[in-house]
């Protein structure tokens, strides 16, 4: 296990998407959002990702620099096509549509279609929630068949997130964001190079079997290799069996097939699909009753009486925070492998050898 602070973490993966053929500003961008992700604790969607991104890159499954196309716009709503841009990239330039347009009207709604991976998608609930917006999100995974459904065994849905974010007045926002499996795919790809294990039943075997074993998900690997979800014969659970079966079933065709992104299938080509709902409170609001009413029920939640005296009652997104507080001031920590991994992306895009041996010195 390596620590590195987050600054020279960030300025070393945005030196990698630099020489793998991103703009400056692009890579910045990836290299911001990807190490925001590990600061938040979230592994899964971080530079862990910086590998798969660079092979995608390479493979033309994902494109550098691209702008979204405009399909529809209307006052309050938009389609916009993402073009397989990093998701990075084009799901910043939709959101900022969203926003743009509940701004003027007090509410809007965007259908980002053919994105690339677009990480973390807490990072636009907190990027509408900047602007004073509540928002709502619905994400597919468009030919990425990871999660079993309920009663089932095979492969059917993508990990199809669900996020919701309110803004509080002078402080952070609530933010919860989650996929509808046990496990995202990222975390099973933590634990495959020997980060967090994941619950005993996260995955499911053809023979119906519970387990925790990434290689039921990837198959075979070599230590620093590369993983495969295609290659294990298991699936990812969902979550809160019928309920979270469910949620996904209903992100698949918000995110994926209203969009115009597709529901998840193994004949489509991978992208992201997000439909996203905005709202500006204080139109809805007239009286200004919700922020004081959120304040409320935030210190009502708390008091509830605990299960043991010394445990805690969390809302959404105060593990983040706790977090991004502890590692920006303590470092980002990561395995050795994956740490080798992502020193194996730099070499393969001809990144300068100086670079790679100043960032494999941390302080």
């Amino acid at each position: 296990m390596i620590k590195l602070s987050a600054a020279a973490l960030e300025t070393f993966v945005s030196s990698i998407f630099h020489a793998a053929g991103c703009s400056a500003e692009e890579a910045a961008r990836v290299a911001r959002h990807l190490v925001a992700a590990n600061l938040t604790g979230h592994d899964s969607h971080g530079v862990i990702r910086v590998p798969r991104y660079v092979q995608m890159a390479k493979d033309g499954a994902v494109c550098p620099d691209r702008t979204v196309a405009v399909v529809v716009d209307t006052t309050v709503l938009a389609v916009v096509d993402g073009q397989y841009g990093f998701g990075q990239t084009v799901a910043t330039q939709a959101v900022k549509i969203g926003i743009e347009k509940c701004t003027a009207m007090g509410l809007s709604a965007v259908a980002l279609r053919n994105a690339g991976h677009i990480g973390r998608v807490g990072d636009w609930a907190e990027m509408a929630a900047d602007a004073g917006l509540v928002s709502v999100h619905f994400v597919n995974a468009a030919g990425s068949l990871l999660v079993a459904p309920f009663g089932g065994v095979e492969r059917i849905f993508s990990t199809a997130p669900y996020c919701v974010g309110i803004p509080r007045p002078n402080a952070p926002p609530l933010i919860l964001d989650f996929a509808t499996s046990i496990v995202a795919e990222g975390k099973v790809l933590v634990a495959s190079h020997g980060g967090k294990t994941l619950p005993g039943n996260a995955l499911i075997g053809p023979d119906g079997r519970e387990s925790d074993d990434p290689h039921l998900l990837y198959g075979d690997y070599a230590e620093g290799g590369e993983r495969d979800h295609r290659a294990g014969p298991g699936a990812i659970r969902a979550f809160g069996d019928h309920k979270g079966s469910g949620l996904a079933f209903m992100c698949e065709l918000l995110g994926g097939a209203l969009t115009g992104t597709g529901a998840t299938s193994a004949d489509r080509r991978f992208a992201n699909g997000m439909l996203s709902i905005y709202i500006d409170p204080q139109r809805l609001d007239a009286g200004h009753m919700f922020p004081e009413e959120v304040a409320r029920y935030m210190d009502f939640v708390k008091s509830s009486k605990r299960i043991k005296p010394d445990s805690e009652i969390l809302l959404p997104g105060e593990p983040e925070l706790r977090t991004r507080a502890e590692r920006l001031a303590g470092g980002v920590p990561l395995t050795d492998e994956t740490w080798a991994s992502i020193v194996a992306a730099a070499r393969s895009v001809g990144l300068d050898e100086r670079l790679i041996q100043a960032a494999m010195r941390p302080d």
